[in-house]
């Protein structure tokens, strides 16, 4: 899933309604798109023959990329309900939210506290799409959407659906799951991560996990692929995904492989090079 720019050309193209009565979406079906590779991994259906291709050559150059995803998505699961349930966190702001594979994060978060809010964000069309399934949220809580692209920080925090929905004076939860490697060093992701904190007091959260080579080379192969297709990719190493945290309070187990983060059980079988993604969580003092 990214919010990065991508060009498409060709005659192929599909189009579906938008939410709250936008007009067509061009999904651009002919090119491989991240939110539908990433569905794809995760067994979803939500995909086309351009973004099979596009999956099926990164598996073969990663083959552990189905359990890297799964194991991403599971540590979402669990972040949220850390931070609904033990840190009291009442409030979600999604960064590139991707396409809805339930459980979504209102829906983890609801469950535990019915009045929690959550904005989610993102600029992808494949997402517009299917935007009505994430303003699915409790009678007590609250759930929108806003459209816009990661990098424009302002354009989101200044959005009326973020002021009407999130009490900026009150902590909130920065969900970034997933999307910095798609952002190269020119975009200055940790500038970007810097300028939303900045706008959030004290007492939020941010939650980032974040693709790594670090353990095995086919990552960086995977890269390689969806570089190869118009797609930024940087994989970081676990300083460099450290540095997304810096001046937070890091939460017991710091920056980790996702599948070592609080995990519901064992650990089992998988191994580190199973599982090419380093997250945490961390405190806004």
């Amino acid at each position: 899933m990214t919010d990065v720019d991508r060009r498409a050309s060709g005659p192929e193209r599909r189009e579906e309604r938008g939410p709250a009565g936008r007009g067509a979406l061009d999904l651009k079906t002919d090119q491989p798109h991240t939110a539908r590779m990433y569905d794809y991994y995760l067994g979803g259906k939500d995909h086309f023959p351009a973004d099979r291709e596009a999956a099926e050559a990164a598996i073969a150059a990663f083959p552990n990329a189905r359990t890297t995803a799964r194991q991403n998505r599971a540590f979402m699961n669990r972040t949220v309900r850390y931070l609904a349930g033990e840190a009291g966190i009442r409030q979600f702001l999604d960064i590139g939210t991707g396409i809805p594979t339930s459980p979504n994060l209102h829906e983890v978060a609801q469950e535990i506290v019915p009045e929690a809010r959550i904005v989610y964000t993102d600029n992808d069309p494949i997402v517009l799409a299917h935007a009505r399934a994430l303003l699915v949220s409790t009678p007590q809580g609250r759930t929108t959407y806003v459209e816009a692209d990661l990098r424009d920080v302002e354009r989101i925090l200044e959005a009326p659906q973020l002021s009407a929905t999130l009490d900026l004076s009150r902590p909130v939860a920065l969900s970034m799951v997933a999307i910095g490697h798609f952002i190269p060093d020119v975009g200055d992701p940790y500038g970007i991560v810097r300028r939303f904190l900045a706008a959030l007091p004290s007492g939020s959260y941010l939650v980032l996990s974040h693709g790594t080579a670090d353990h095995d080379p086919g990552m960086e192969q995977m890269a390689d692929i969806y570089r190869g297709r118009g797609i930024p990719f940087r994989n970081r190493n676990k300083a460099e995904v450290e540095r997304f945290f810096d001046g937070l309070e890091l939460v017991d187990p710091g920056v980790v492989l996702v599948h070592y983060w609080r995990p519901d059980g064992a650990v089992g079988k998988l191994t580190d090079m199973e599982v090419g993604i380093y997250g945490g969580v961390a405190l806004k003092p």
